[in-house]
């Protein structure tokens, strides 16, 4: 009986060293391949980064483009070390000629990879602005002077925080081509364009050539809209003098604004209603008098950026019904206009507002 409790008093034993053995290989792995590299790479990358000029257009030359092994290459080239040791053992000659043979025809593909990128020229046409949380388009042209070159790849260099984009070209002999790439702005307001790569492995794969492009492009968010959007405030009368001066214009009197009990049906303008849904009326002498403005004081919110949305949504749904509207913010006033200008403009202040 005591032998076998002993035998059994042992067993549990050599298991509290395989669980602590278990225990060890879990976190082991990720302390130092995922979490110290990062912190070490991240200051150094962005210090580098920032040494770079900040242009439009860049051109790929000898002093920009780099070149080094890829894992495939590194691959190759202990294949030619095996190669050439079991010629010098066997003494092969004909092993002796396929590879250098070989080794030679490496060397030219990396001849290859860099040319592909030399004198490319590359140029980001300037962004279009949108609102906050929508993937914002990056266009970039690259131009090749002389012969056609093939898999140049673009993508942006900060892929993590809602980047995304990479694009894989041919650009034809003396001709252009363009990568689209995205952009996921978080917050309103102006955006640097990330670093762009530019890379190929053209034409085998064994080496990888890259440039590090810094565009001085940015992108404007405007604040994204309040969903659902809610209801427009109510018009306001016009003052005297404003009410003369419309009188005066004679056909800057016409217009449209949003319909109100009463109106006839020749008032509706059904082109309007037809293309965005909603009752829409004709402005004239008798129906004038009013005008809408969006005011910082009238969208009520929790906090700042919560009336930016809100006054945004009515941008939106008071360009959508065709009215002339006007927006008020703490310390400055855009006068009442309607049109595709109108609404730039005025989602451009609420992207920008400091207050």
């Amino acid at each position: 009986m005591n032998p076998s409790s002993a035998v059994a008093g042992q067993r549990p034993a050599p298991r509290a060293p395989r669980a602590g053995r278990t225990r060890k290989r879990g976190p082991a792995p990720p302390a130092p391949v995922a979490v110290e590299p990062a912190r070490e790479a991240g200051p150094l990358t962005r210090w580098w980064l920032a040494r770079l000029p900040a242009s439009d257009t860049w051109t790929l030359g000898q002093r920009n483009v780099y070149i080094l092994p890829s894992r495939s290459g590194m691959a190759f080239a202990g294949l030619l070390l095996v190669m050439l040791l079991a010629s010098i053992n066997y003494q092969l000659n004909l092993g002796y000629v396929l590879t250098f043979l070989v080794a030679g025809a490496a060397g030219v593909s990396m001849h290859m990879t860099h040319a592909t990128l030399r004198g490319l020229t590359l140029r980001v046409r300037p962004p279009a602005p949108g609102f906050a949380g929508d993937p914002a388009r990056i266009e970039i042209v690259v131009t090749s002077p002389g012969r056609a070159r093939h898999a140049v790849v673009v993508r942006l260099h900060d892929r993590a925080g809602g980047v995304d984009g990479a694009a894989a070209i041919d650009v034809p002999a003396q001709g252009q081509a363009s990568a689209t790439l995205a952009l996921l702005p978080a917050r309103r307001g102006w955006h640097a364009v990330p670093p762009v790569v530019v890379e190929t492995a053209f034409p085998f794969g064994l080496f990888r050539a890259w440039s590090v492009w810094r565009p001085a492009a940015r992108v404007l968010a405007w604040p994204r809209p309040e969903q659902p959007a809610p209801p427009l405030p109510a018009a306001q009368p016009l003052t005297g003098e404003h009410q003369a001066a419309r009188l005066a214009g004679g056909s800057e009197l016409e217009g449209v604004r949003a319909w109100r009990r009463g109106d006839t049906l020749r008032q509706i303008v059904w082109k309007k209603v037809a293309r965005s849904g909603e009752l829409v009326s004709r402005e004239t002498a008798s129906s004038g008098g009013r005008e809408l403005w969006l005011e910082w004081s009238a969208a009520q919110g929790a906090d700042a950026e919560a009336r930016l949305a809100r006054l945004a949504a009515w941008v939106e749904s008071a360009e959508r019904a065709g009215l002339r509207y006007g927006l008020r913010l703490p310390g400055q006033e855009l006068p009442p206009a309607h049109g595709d200008a109108q609404r730039r403009e005025a989602l451009e202040r609420l992207a920008l507002f400091a207050g």
